[in-house]
């Protein structure tokens, strides 16, 4: 009888051992797969935590590269900026079409009435989107202050004392106001650094070039004539665009002559008997009435009906559509080179 207990005793003691080996074999394979899961788990933290760290560094280089910039506008003022600007204010259509090309249009809050590119700004401001802060020459600076600006971009006659007295009340203004084509590329290119959007500015820069290289070229490679070109920026008194501006520019980019590129002022008032015995090949005007001017008749644009209504805006504009009006003027004055025959 003791033997039979001795056997139950010794076969329930081997069944426990064999359960507990199996227990912890089951359970350390369950523990090992744990500290599997935890140690992948903790690689993903550190890769996480590295990632952070590189966009936080990132970021600082961001803050310091702000803190340095200093930006020289057309006056030749310096103006240094420590952030860049979150509230934009732009006092002329140029500049606002400047702004928007570069990529910074979701920061302008107020323009001016006559801002009409690259929207309908009227439907924006009636439905409370942005702000006009009123004309265009000489604006009041109430508006403009009320709209708690940290940048403001003016233009010459039309800003520049607007400018300065904003300036002395410690808001940052800029002064855009390039007279020819390259003063344009550089102006996009300032605006994109005060607005950190230099990535943008240059590659609108590189495109723009780009577009100017492909017109030159095929002028040059056909060895085309220049044609003789009055550009009327006005009717009463007549005035001309002169040497030195970006409409004299785009007149010989286009492969023509400015036939005022010879006056000693850059917008010249002019007579009309100059213009007839300078006797442009082309005319370009607003005024529908230049043909039937006395003595007009003479003149050889005249007499080949090559008088062209064109569009003010992107010709009178100093921003990156003076390249389209450079496609256009090419068309006009050599139809043979660029598929108008």
């Amino acid at each position: 009888m003791n033997k039979i207990i001795t056997y139950i005793l010794a076969i329930v003691a081997i069944a426990a051992i064999a359960s507990t080996a199996y227990t912890y074999s089951h359970y350390s394979a369950k523990i090992g797969d744990l500290e599997s899961t935890i140690n992948t788990q903790t690689n993903q933290i550190e890769a996480y935590q590295q990632l952070i760290d590189e966009q936080t560094i990132e970021i600082d280089k961001q803050q310091q590269i702000s803190q340095q910039i200093t930006l020289v506008d057309d006056y030749g003022y310096v103006l240094n900026i420590t952030s860049y600007p979150e509230r934009i204010v732009s006092l002329a259509p140029s500049n606002t079409e400047l702004l928007f090309a570069v990529g910074a249009g979701n920061n302008v809050v107020g323009i001016t009435d006559y801002c009409n590119y690259p929207y309908n700004f009227t439907a924006w401001t009636e439905a409370g989107n942005i702000t006009s802060i009123g004309d265009y020459w000489q604006p009041a600076i109430e508006p403009i202050i009320s709209l708690e600006p940290d940048l403001v971009l003016a233009s010459g006659d039309a800003s520049s004392e607007v400018a300065t007295k904003l300036r002395n009340l410690g808001y940052n203004a800029l002064i855009i106001e390039a007279t020819d084509i390259n003063g344009v590329l550089r102006d996009i290119f300032l605006v994109g650094q005060a607005t950190n959007n230099t990535e943008n500015a240059q590659a609108l820069v590189n495109s723009l070039h780009e577009r100017i290289d492909t017109v030159t070229e095929t002028i040059a490679e056909a060895n085309a004539t220049k044609l003789k070109v009055y550009d009327e920026i006005w009717h009463d008194p007549l005035m001309a665009a002169g040497p030195g501006t970006f409409i004299s520019d785009l007149i010989s980019l286009a492969g023509g002559e400015n036939i005022f590129d010879d006056t000693p002022t850059d917008w010249p008032i002019v007579s009309s008997d100059s213009v007839i015995s300078k006797n442009p090949d082309i005319i370009l005007s607003q005024n529908t009435e230049v043909a039937s001017r006395a003595g007009w008749s003479s003149i050889n644009a005249v007499k080949n009906n090559q008088i062209y209504q064109i569009d003010e805006d992107i010709f009178s504009r100093p921003g990156p559509r003076l390249i389209d009006a450079l496609e256009v003027l090419s068309e006009i004055i050599h139809p043979e080179l660029f598929g108008n025959p």
